[in-house]
């Protein structure tokens, strides 16, 4: 297989503080999509680098989880993941991403609680957007199985 190449596009106009940017891809989900210095320091509604690192991060565990969970002979009904970016303040300036957290919830019928723990932290090692990120930043992972929900679907 050949390789897989994925791009994105920033554009910034102005200075830091009043300047604004837009992001932009190819497949058209990030079209023209503004950010600011408000979006990413100050809480105001858009986006942001970390929001979007970390909408990859979810979104490629999620997808590592269930085919880790496949191999395994455990078909997910559903597998989400909710990905928190931690962006700290470093001294003297400047800021870094310390640490990303996935929390993650499945539904998976027909698996106990110790083994889908062990097949959550294979699919963490095995996430390509982890793999990324592991060694920059702290990873941690809260894996919960939602046991009712699966056993619900198991009997109807």
């Amino acid at each position: 297989m050949a390789d897989i190449k994925r791009t994105a596009e920033a554009v910034w106009n102005g200075e830091l503080r009043s300047g604004r940017g837009e992001i932009s891809s190819p497949s058209g989900v990030l079209a023209k999509t503004p950010y600011s210095f408000g979006t990413r320091f100050e809480g105001q509604p858009g986006t942001n680098p970390e929001e979007l690192i970390a909408a990859a991060h979810a979104a490629c565990y999620s997808m590592a989880l269930a085919a880790t969970l496949g191999r395994a002979g455990h078909q997910p009904q559903q597998v989400k993941t909710r990905a928190v970016c931690t962006l700290q303040p470093q001294q003297p300036s400047g800021f870094r991403i310390t640490k990303m957290r996935l929390e993650t919830e499945g539904t998976i019928p027909g698996i106990d609680d110790a083994t889908f723990q062990k097949i959550a932290a294979e699919a963490e090692q095995a996430c390509p957007v982890s793999n990324a990120l592991r060694g920059s930043l702290e990873i941690e992972l809260d894996a919960k199985l939602n046991q009712a929900e699966a056993s619900a679907a198991a009997e109807g």
